[in-house]
């Protein structure tokens, strides 16, 4: 994937569009693609479609955003940000920290587009909840693909990582939880090694430098998260059948791992079907706890 300096020089003008097509470019900017219902869910869901679809079609004759259709859909959109609308966010205040990430063609599109509109979903599911309940979750709230370092040159790439706030006044409480999705395209026992993965960044220092360097060590995840958040596998793609037994290796790998074991002893894991996301909630009684009991809200486990 080119660079922004690798790409060619902008044309068209170089100022922020009017307002909700600047929400549209931060939104295709922090979630990577989303289709055109998607976008009016997460930015208008108060509005008619036709709403999100006169400035997406704006940025496209300005070359700042670009679609692939989806197969077997009658024609469904997935937007997703051109080189030079790229170019254009990455100084968003927003966006500060995270490039833009721009996509090159409609091919290269389409080999992202199940897997990111499946996590862009998942993060509809929330915001939805959070609308109906009065809690704080927008679209800059959730962050996909955030890579960390646990050891040995080898990286934790979650699918997403999600804040979360209830409450008002002094009653708040700030939630955090990387989020994994899982279409079932994998195996069973690949999903369920990447609780491993997670307990190496629970235990991966990050040495200091100086004279005490090994005393003074602390664990990685302290540079960005004032506590380890918890992990929330989110199943879809197979039947109940099928997700109930991926949930339930989830389960044994939690148990007979000592490395997982012991992450769940520091922060809740738990497993949840996207299907009973978008129709209970996710404050609904749908999450399996990996450690056993009943189900539960994510925010009760």
């Amino acid at each position: 994937m080119p660079t922004p300096s690798d790409e060619p020089t902008p044309t068209t003008a170089t100022a922020l569009p009017e307002p909700l097509a600047h929400q549209v470019l931060t939104a295709l900017a922090q979630h990577r693609m989303a289709t055109t219902s998607q976008l009016h869910q997460m930015l208008r869901p108060e509005a008619g479609r036709r709403r999100i679809s006169a400035p997406l079609s704006t940025l496209r004759r300005t070359g700042l955003v670009d679609y692939t259709v989806l197969p077997r859909s009658n024609g469904i959109r997935a937007w997703y940000l051109t080189g030079e609308g790229a170019r254009l966010t990455r100084d968003l205040p927003a966006l500060r920290g995270r490039p833009p990430y721009p996509i090159t063609s409609a091919s290269a599109a389409s080999l992202k587009t199940p897997h990111t509109l499946t996590v862009v979903q998942t993060h509809l599911a929330f915001a939805a909840d959070a609308r109906r309940h009065g809690h704080e979750h927008g679209p800059l709230d959730w962050t996909p693909e955030v890579t960390h370092p646990i050891g040995d040159s080898q990286r934790l790439i979650a699918d997403a990582v999600m804040h979360y706030t209830t409450g008002h006044n002094q009653h708040r409480h700030k939630y955090r939880a990387f989020i994994e999705v899982d279409r079932a395209t994998m195996s069973s026992e690949r999903l369920a090694l990447k609780l491993i993965d997670y307990a190496r960044l629970f235990h991966h220092h990050t040495p200091t430098a100086g004279r005490r360097r090994q005393a003074a060590a602390t664990p990685g995840w302290q540079r960005w998260y004032p506590v380890f958040p918890r992990v929330l596998f989110v199943l879809t793609g197979a039947s109940r059948t099928t997700l109930d037994h991926r949930i339930s290796d989830l389960q044994a790998m939690t148990a007979q791992h000592p490395h997982a074991a012991d992450l769940a002893r520091h922060t809740p894991l738990a497993a949840a079907v996207l299907e009973d996301l978008q129709h209970q909630g996710p404050t609904a009684d749908v999450w399996t706890p990996l450690t056993g009991g009943q189900r539960r809200p994510w925010t009760e486990l």
